[in-house]
């Protein structure tokens, strides 16, 4: 991967910075693959996105990575740190059967794509239209969905909007199966108590609070070298983290 130099990814962090979530993601996987337009990382399957953001954390911040979790059980509640490694985290990425996702169930046959931010998005913004969490499912299926058959004939727009449960099921377990890396929960047992605490690792959120850290680090150097030697922002930012490092140090010393 081709490291984003630090003048891209101030941009990239004051982009962000009036942004949430999802935006912040897209943004973060932009740097990551320098060069691609907006529809096509919003159609990148999610496991595919989380191991591009993975690549790009590595490429930044190291392999390292440092998380704290408070145990579930009421009564502990201890704080838990523990280590991962965003290289092997990063390696999980989608791996689709050879002529895509097809799910057999009763009289129906379906071939599906995998979701991507955009699908997300799209279910978010029916939200006022979607009553429980199987609505949820049933609308980001619907939008996935390639080519439908019921009883040997093309099933209608609105039969797909209305896939069975069953369908659905298989659905999810083969998108689960071919994209295990698009949800990454932990499952932590508490050194304290030995209980089990599960948590998702959103790895867009996890970068952006990293990338938010170092910026305003990086803004901290640039006033303390240009108020010592006068120098412009690019010309600091053209420097290396070490020869930065040394000048400040020597600000210190004076």
């Amino acid at each position: 991967m081709t490291v984003t130099g630090p003048t891209e990814l101030l941009a990239t962090w004051e982009a962000g910075l009036a942004r949430q979530g999802s935006g912040r993601a897209l943004l973060l996987h932009r740097a990551a693959r320098p060069g691609a337009d907006t529809d096509a990382l919003l159609s990148v399957p999610l496991g595919e996105r989380a191991a591009d953001l993975f690549a790009l954390r590595r490429a930044l911040f190291g392999d390292r990575m440092q998380v704290t979790l408070d145990c579930a059980d009421a009564e502990c509640g201890a704080a838990m740190e523990f280590d991962l490694d965003a290289g092997e985290l990063g390696a999980v990425r989608p791996v689709v059967p050879e002529g895509g996702l097809r799910v057999t169930e009763a009289d129906w046959v379906v071939e599906f794509r995998l979701p991507g931010a955009a699908d997300l998005a799209a279910v978010a913004t029916e939200a006022t239209a979607v009553t429980d969490a199987t609505d949820a499912r049933r609308l980001l299926a619907a939008r996935c969905v390639v080519s439908a058959a019921r009883g040997g004939r093309a099933a209608t727009a609105a039969e797909v909007r209305r896939l069975p449960d069953p369908v659905l099921k298989r659905f999810a377990e083969a998108a689960e199966a071919a994209d295990p890396g698009a949800e990454l929960t932990l499952a932590i047992a508490c050194p304290e108590c030995g209980a089990a605490t599960s948590a998702e690792l959103d790895i867009a959120a996890y970068l952006w609070t990293e990338l938010d850290a170092w910026a305003r680090e990086v803004l901290l150097d640039v006033h303390l070298l240009a108020s010592a030697y006068g120098w412009s922002e690019p010309e600091i930012l053209a420097l290396s983290p070490q020869r930065r490092r040394y000048y400040l140090e020597l600000c210190a010393d004076a």
